[in-house]
């Protein structure tokens, strides 16, 4: 159970990235966006609706996304995002930052071999 916590804990620390990431491939709103990640994850993760919706309040109001309404004629009326120039520049800043941390995760879970025996 805890190393689903930890995983979760390190998905919850880049879901602005992964929010962002998402509407690379074109303007969305939130259950579409919720599908999205389940389905980019295999089903191995699945967004809250809460976590989504701070992090889309929190781009916005950063500058990295902008909402706007979309026409009622399919139905209810939805909230959708769209990422702007200044979200792109995060999302490749936040993309090179999780390499960056990735690389040394693995250099030092790697530095007796990929074991955990002590001598």
């Amino acid at each position: 159970m805890a190393g689903r916590d930890a995983e979760s804990d390190l998905i919850r620390g880049n879901i602005d990235a992964i929010v962002l990431n998402t509407l690379t491939d074109g303007d969305s709103y939130g259950y579409e966006i919720l599908k999205d990640v389940a389905s980019a994850s295999d089903g191995a993760y699945e967004m809250k609706e809460p976590s989504l919706y701070t992090s889309l309040k929190r781009l916005e109001g950063q500058g990295f996304v902008e909402s706007y309404w979309g026409s009622e004629s399919q139905g209810a009326r939805r909230k959708y995002y769209h990422i702007t120039d200044s979200g792109l520049g995060e999302l490749t800043e936040a993309t090179a930052r999780w390499v960056r941390v990735r690389t040394i995760i693995d250099r030092l879970l790697r530095q007796n071999g990929g074991t955990n025996e002590r001598c």
